[in-house]
């Protein structure tokens, strides 16, 4: 049996990048609903706005990686 290294290091590196990229996009989506709003008892817009669109990169990312492992989706 062969085992192109070179291929599982690429495989590798690709996963822990987009692991690393989906916390940072997380995180900042949580970030914005911690950003206070004008009366500071609730989150601004621009926090809301900021947050929706990192779920929904987040969610994206996600329903993607399903899309590549379920086969009845090709």
């Amino acid at each position: 049996m062969h085992v192109d290294w070179s291929a599982l290091g690429r495989v590798a590196a690709v996963s822990l990048g987009v692991t690393v990229a989906v916390v940072v996009v997380f995180t900042l989506g949580v970030l914005g609903l911690a950003r206070p709003g004008p009366t500071r008892s609730d989150t601004s817009a621009l926090g809301r706005t900021q947050a929706a669109l990192c779920f929904l990169a987040c969610a994206a990312v996600v329903a993607y990686g399903i899309f590549l492992i379920v086969p009845q989706f090709h």
